[in-house]
């Protein structure tokens, strides 16, 4: 070969060279992240959506690891075992337990994946450690809205001393931090308000049955508190059923609850934090966390809404007519 030969074959060599580098430099392989969810329906399908509009949004390939933990430490505990031996690049959750959480999230936070919490999460003083990011609207500010809400309608209706029961998601120090902002917000304006009762029922089914109890042991009660989705809609089932005329003040707007305070006979107020708000939140700062990006306070706050009207339920179902909170 001669010397010019070599040269145009080193050429055309080092151009086919430079023609595959290019898509190679620009191909990128998708971003693990694991997700939990407490539930599949209402709010926690709403996180997802969010979750996932988010992620699409992100200008780089996102591969999502998800599941739901029904509620179940144990199933929360070993999915994300399952995604710390995936070696997901990040994990974001609603914790079912402020404590039994701990544990699994730290296996997480010692395996250098960071941990996105939203909704509800494990004790403070362990989120601090263990934590990238939490994003929350403030419970006590939520619960204080609706007990707002209440003194407003008890003082209408004339009601110095409303007997109240609450059906509670506890399990968590969120609502543990409702129950707060509620009482403190209502005792202000009507001060002989009394809790008479307070249990626990998260879902539909388990608050319905909770409901119906409180109403035959308190014949005299006013109305119910429901401190998440499942707890409202339970009582509002469980006061329509009795015949009793009870109000309930509520947490967590779906469609099934949006219709129950456009009727307003039971039904009085709900206060909401989008679902689609804040799984757009974490999955951002399970993203931020990626990229190692600094987070100086943890706490991300996602915006409260109070609906206390027919026609803004009736708004927001138009505004959500896939259903999707």
């Amino acid at each position: 070969m001669t010397k010019m030969s070599f040269l145009k074959a080193l050429a055309i060599l080092c151009g086919l060279g430079a023609g595959l580098a290019a898509p190679m430099a620009h191909a990128a392989s998708p971003t693990a992240i694991g997700a939990i969810y407490l539930d599949s329906q209402g709010y926690y399908a709403g996180v997802r959506a969010g979750v996932q509009a988010g992620a699409a949004s992100m200008g780089r390939p996102i591969r999502l690891v998800e599941t739901t933990a029904q509620d179940d430490p144990s199933k929360e505990s070993a999915f994300i075992d399952t995604l710390i031996s995936a070696n997901v690049k990040a994990i974001l959750l609603s914790a079912v337990s402020a404590e039994g959480s701990v544990h699994a999230i730290r296996r997480a936070h010692e395996a250098g994946i960071p941990v996105v919490c939203y909704n509800t999460c494990i004790s403070d003083k362990a989120m601090k450690k263990y934590v990238y990011a939490y994003v929350v609207g403030d419970p006590v500010a939520f619960g204080a809205k609706l007990g707002e809400a209440a003194a407003d309608y008890f003082v209408k209706a004339g009601l110095t001393a409303p007997k109240i029961g609450v059906v509670n998601c506890e399990f968590v120090e969120v609502c543990i931090n409702r129950r707060k902002g509620f009482v403190a917000a209502l005792m202000k304006r009507v001060p002989g308000a009394t809790l008479v009762d307070n249990q626990q029922g998260t879902t539909v089914d388990a608050s319905l049955a909770v409901s119906e109890k409180i109403l035959t042991a308190h014949p005299d009660l006013d109305a119910f508190f429901g401190e998440s989705g499942g707890a409202t809609l339970g009582a509002t089932r469980a006061v329509q059923q009795s015949g009793r005329k009870v109000v309930v003040f509520g947490s967590d707007m779906t469609t099934d609850i949006a219709h129950a305070l456009a009727d307003h006979s039971i039904l009085k107020a709900v206060v909401d934090i989008s679902g689609k708000q804040v799984g757009h939140l974490a999955i951002q700062q399970a993203m931020n966390a990626v990229e190692g990006k600094p987070q100086p306070d943890p706490i991300v706050p996602a915006e409260i809404d109070l609906y206390t009207t027919p026609a803004q339920a009736n708004a927001w179902l138009q505004s959500h007519s896939d259903g999707i909170p």
